[in-house]
């Protein structure tokens, strides 16, 4: 097994890092951190012209998000990837603070994600409906189960940690898989669709708020494919490995939203879709209409989209701990972060501060109902979307200048010379800007839009600040 070295921390400790990441592991990596079929039902609800949605959003933002990462990936195959992207191209303040956003963006993301996955699980002993899934002591222990066991995972090794992800990976597509084909079978044996695409139908609305809004949404479902490369220190042949697994996953997820998005239109009349379960419910509907002796499906794929859920925490875990194990190399958290565990060769102290951080907001998010905790729980939700899309706002700039410098020879370049990198990165950079500026808007339900465009602009700043006077007190101390 080889082994990568890690520039040394402020001590002058030097840390190794055991490379044990194939092409397999990055492809099914980026899959269960891509891929989130919840994103079907959101989509499916504008009606057919969800399908154009995805066609835009592939083409103005994943696509010129894929080619980006492509190349700083096998330019720079580094532990740390965005952050470490940033820090060369605009210098260690401004990587602290893509690594700071993308990083706490992520504690305040594992709640959502673990309760989402709770409720699901339900599904698969038929009690969707019940009341069970909104008993907080069976939510909060389920979650709490989840998280752990992904952390124990993946500080044990990236060699351990890596089949959960491979399995949440297999997980999260087999349910897309399944409904597309379910979708098929209802096209071919000539059964009418239950929502019919016409001219009129399939053109989106985005002279409304709303449909840019879904639009913004559905591109930023594309999100993460930058997070594999977060672990280049741990990729055998990094240089090559990471541009083959993204070059590979990229058409597997354009396809499972695109198609998974059409089969659970063809299956679900728009105004019967859940929010949470539809791709469950359009299962179970196409699954009927074949045989009734189809009747576990369902709850098979419930039971699939659990387990790929829960190797997405792991996969979003491990991916941000990394950029705080190098941000501590860097001394600007502290340097208890840039450890590595003396047997597995993990930054396990990086992964546990996280997770305890993500346990901390998870109890506030379920035990603060009804009180003045969940609304300022709530405040976080609508901060953490602005504060997502700072670290793309890096990712875009960065490749601009990066792209003006330099490459070594074997790096895998966006096509097209100067002209292609060029829009490129503006597209997907706008992608983002636009995003941020609708993310600042308030819901048209919102009776007091500026207090709610004070709460979301003011909490993002809220955690900027903190990042900035966690960077103030390192670099004051460094300087002394």
């Amino acid at each position: 097994m080889t082994e990568s070295r890690v520039p040394a921390d402020g001590d002058g400790h030097e840390a190794t890092l055991q490379r044990t990441l194939g092409l397999r592991d990055l492809v099914l990596f980026n899959l269960v951190a891509v891929v989130g079929l919840r994103w079907l039902a959101t989509a499916a609800k504008a009606g057919p012209s969800a399908l154009v949605l995805w066609m835009l959003a592939g083409l103005f933002f994943f696509v010129p998000q894929g080619l980006v990462v492509t190349e700083l990936a096998s330019r720079f195959p580094e532990e740390g990837g965005i952050y470490q992207w940033t820090k060369r191209a605009l210098g260690e303040r401004h990587g602290y603070l893509c690594g700071w956003c993308y990083w706490i963006n992520n504690v305040l993301y594992y709640p959502n994600l673990l309760i989402s996955t709770a409720v699901i699980a339900t599904f698969v002993v038929g009690k969707g409906d019940s009341p069970i899934a909104s008993d907080w002591t069976y939510v909060l222990t389920a979650t709490l189960i989840c998280l752990w066991l992904a952390v124990f995972l993946n500080i044990v090794g990236a060699g351990t940690g890596k089949w959960l992800q491979n399995v949440g990976g297999i997980g999260t597509y087999i349910p897309g898989v399944v409904l597309i084909v379910l979708g098929a079978v209802s096209m071919l044996s000539g059964h009418p669709s239950a929502n019919p695409i016409t001219r009129q139908n399939i053109v989106p609305d985005l002279g409304h708020l709303s449909g840019l809004n879904l639009w913004a949404s559905i591109a930023f479902a594309f999100a993460g494919l930058e997070l594999s490369s977060a672990m280049g220190g741990e990729v055998r042949e990094p240089r090559r490995t990471l541009p083959r697994a993204i070059l590979i996953s990229a058409p597997l997820i354009a396809l499972v939203y695109i198609l998974g998005t059409g089969a659970l239109l063809r299956l679900m009349p728009v105004g019967e879709i859940n929010i949470v379960s539809g791709f469950l419910q359009a299962t179970t509907a196409g699954a009927r209409a074949i045989s009734p002796a189809l009747w576990w499906l369902a709850p098979f794929c419930a039971l699939a989209y659990t387990v790929g859920n829960i190797g997405g925490v792991g996969a979003w875990l491990t991916g941000p701990a990394r950029v705080a194990f190098v941000i501590g190399l860097d001394r600007y958290f502290p340097p208890a972060f840039g450890r590595v565990h003396p047997k597995w060769k993990t930054p396990y102290v990086a992964i546990l501060v996280q997770a305890a951080l993500a346990t901390v907001f998870l109890l506030v998010s379920l035990l603060g109902k009804g009180t003045t905790v969940e609304k300022a729980y709530l405040i976080l939700l609508d901060t953490q979307l602005l504060i997502y899309f700072i670290p793309y706002v890096y990712l875009f700039i960065s490749f601009l200048l990066h792209r003006r410098t330099e490459a070594p020879a074997d790096t895998v370049r966006v096509p097209g010379g100067p002209v292609g990198a060029t829009l490129v990165g503006v597209s997907g950079l706008l992608v983002t800007l636009f995003a941020m500026g609708v993310a600042m808007v308030p819901p048209p339900d919102e009776t007091r839009p500026l207090l709610f465009e004070t709460k979301v602009v003011g909490g993002a700043l809220g955690f900027i600040l903190l990042g900035g006077l966690v960077y103030w007190r390192a670099h004051r101390k460094s300087v002394a």
